[in-house]
């Protein structure tokens, strides 16, 4: 099936529909998504800080994770599906829009890079310790890039909704 076929008939479901004929449902899912980013970019940038060194260094990063991250992965399921509705309702303008597939390719660089931080980085993050000059720089880094990516996420997904033709709202 060609791209374009696959976002028409995603649009054409029954909640695309119903979202994308709605004067009120698109706002409403609209604004728990932008209230999901906020809490998704604002927990990610705590530790994110705190790997860098710029914030919350009277925890270890094993407190501060174990502490943040839960309220992280809400969030991101409620932007994520959030996020969804709203693709569904204009597959087709947001399936073309620059800014919108931007933000994709950001957000799996920014899943990418959680995923080495996880997978290869924090083996040893118990023996960190409290003080942010005890973190390896390779971690600095990565949270130095994970903040980078998120604050791109974030601005990309403002710009979808200036690039918008104007009777088609904004995302």
């Amino acid at each position: 099936m060609q791209y374009d076929a696959i976002l028409k008939s995603l649009e054409a479901t029954a909640v695309g529909k119903a979202i994308g004929e709605s004067e009120s449902l698109f706002p409403w899912i609209e604004c728990v998504h932008v209230l999901a980013i906020v809490l998704v970019v604002g927990s990610i940038a705590i530790v994110d800080m705190r790997l860098i060194g710029w914030g919350s260094r009277d925890r270890s990063v094993t407190r501060l994770t174990r502490d943040v991250l839960p309220c992280t992965w809400v969030a991101f399921l409620f932007a994520a599906c959030s996020g969804a509705l709203l693709f569904v309702s204009k597959a087709v303008t947001y399936g073309h829009n620059f800014f919108f597939l931007g933000k994709m390719l950001l957000l799996v660089l920014a899943g990418t890079n959680m995923a080495v931080f996880h997978l290869l980085l924090s083996h040893d993050v118990e023996h960190w310790g409290a003080t942010p000059d005890t973190t390896p720089l390779s971690a600095r880094i990565a949270g130095a890039i994970s903040l980078c990516l998120w604050i791109c996420i974030v601005a990309f997904g403002r710009w979808i909704g200036f690039t918008l033709h104007p009777s088609l709202g904004s995302g």
